[in-house]
């Protein structure tokens, strides 16, 4: 059986390495990919796919340039920037992979809520603003989205018909500086979602797809509320402190959305809310946790979230899924303001915290930092240890306290 793959590595992707890494501990032989294979060529050597990421349907044009390319035994993509062409690179290759339609539905969030809406599944009240002025919308507070951004990028809470028309004007700002636009072109016929805002707890999974049937490997606590204006992750904990009942009825509304998007095989992140009944799905992206936050999930067979993410896809038996005893968590070091950050202190004050494992400081020195609702990266990530999920937590928010951002 072949054992060569072809991952879709965006260059500025945070997932490179821990994918590229995973890859050379299984023995597999890796295709990449990319926008811009130059990028890429110092952490890959090997061979390369160009793609235009704008145009996913025109990714299999390359595949005639590769040695072999019935010999790539699966397409992976290591984020959400890269799930259509992994999908349409798939469909050419003739290899298991969700449809380009379906994982389309999953990087757009009004396609994905007409779909949840059509399969019964519980998800918040919605609409789509087109057009300048604001739709009828009576239900506040509500949450007001872009389409297609990651990250929380653009989301804002919303308490009265005013802030939405405010905050609209500012979304579809941020929006059209994107695509380079001036001021006489602010985005003002953009899409955007609004959606009843859900209160309480909100979750995340963290699963895989095999032959449609959804293989749950955790069930991330969010212990920060996360109540607006700007809806900026920071902790996420394993394991999760719900009941047991709670957790099968999570994953009952994230198994009804997986068949009602058509969803067939590899990974699953999706984010739900607990506060209106049954959980109700926010979000679902066909790829895996992002940043660097996969190294928050111990499993007791050894294997790294990326491993398991290439076995399925190979069609590989699954090792041992269960985590490691203990707690684990994550921060996502969130930007206190703007500006250009030019030193971080603290840093011994932080690993000396008992149960912290390590800190990334993910942003060079120099560079430039946004906070929600425009910014689209954390300062870094900070990972500890602990008896359970909440002692976890507790540490990371204390080492997070010897932490200081000089941001000019």
């Amino acid at each position: 059986m072949s054992r060569r793959v072809l991952v879709v590595l965006p260059t500025g992707t945070y997932r490179a390495a821990a994918f590229l890494g995973a890859a050379h501990r299984l023995g597999l032989e890796v295709v990449v990919a990319s926008e811009d294979a130059s990028t890429l060529g110092s952490l890959h050597p090997g061979q390369e796919l160009v793609v235009d990421f704008t145009h996913p349907e025109l990714a299999s044009a390359g595949l005639g340039e590769l040695s072999d390319p019935a010999d790539i035994a699966a397409v992976v993509a290591v984020d959400e920037t890269g799930v259509l062409v992994a999908a349409h690179l798939a469909a050419a290759l003739g290899l298991p992979g969700n449809s380009p339609a379906t994982a389309a539905a999953t990087r757009d969030k009004a396609q994905l809520r007409a779909r949840l809406q059509a399969g019964l599944v519980p998800q918040p009240e919605w609409t789509v603003w087109h057009g300048r002025r604001p739709p009828r919308w009576e239900l506040f507070p509500a949450v007001l989205k872009p389409l297609d951004q990651a990250a929380s990028r653009g989301v804002v809470r919303v308490d009265t018909p005013s802030d939405l028309a405010a905050h609209g004007e500012r979304v579809r700002q941020l929006l059209a500086d994107d695509a380079g636009c001036g001021p006489d072109a602010a985005g003002s016929q953009r899409p955007l979602l609004i959606e009843g805002f859900v209160p309480g707890p909100e979750v995340a999974v963290e699963a895989l797809i095999q032959d449609g049937v959804l293989i749950p490997l955790a069930i991330y606590d969010k212990p920060e509320p996360l109540d607006g204006p700007y809806f900026e992750e920071t902790i996420y904990c394993v394991p999760s402190v719900l009941s047991a009942e709670t957790q099968r009825a999570v994953l009952a509304s994230l198994t009804a959305a997986v068949g009602t998007l058509s969803l067939t095989t590899g990974p699953v992140h999706a984010e739900l809310r607990l506060g209106q009944g049954r959980p109700r799905v926010i979000d679902l992206a066909s790829r895996s946790i992002g940043g660097h936050c996969s190294a928050v999930l111990h499993f007791r067979g050894g294997q790294t979230l990326e491993e398991l993410v290439l076995l399925n896809a190979l069609g590989d038996p699954l090792p041992e899924l269960e985590l490691e005893p203990g707690g684990a968590g994550v921060m996502m070091l969130p930007v206190p303001r703007a500006g250009r950050l030019l030193d971080v202190s603290g840093r011994e004050g932080a690993l000396a915290v008992p149960g912290v494992e390590s800190l990334e400081i993910s942003v060079p020195l120099g560079g430039m930092v946004e906070p929600p609702p425009g910014g689209d990266r954390y300062l870094g990530f900070l990972f500890a240890r602990g008896t359970d999920g909440p002692d976890a937590a507790s540490r990371l928010r204390q080492a997070h306290s010897q932490l200081r951002f000089e941001i000019d």
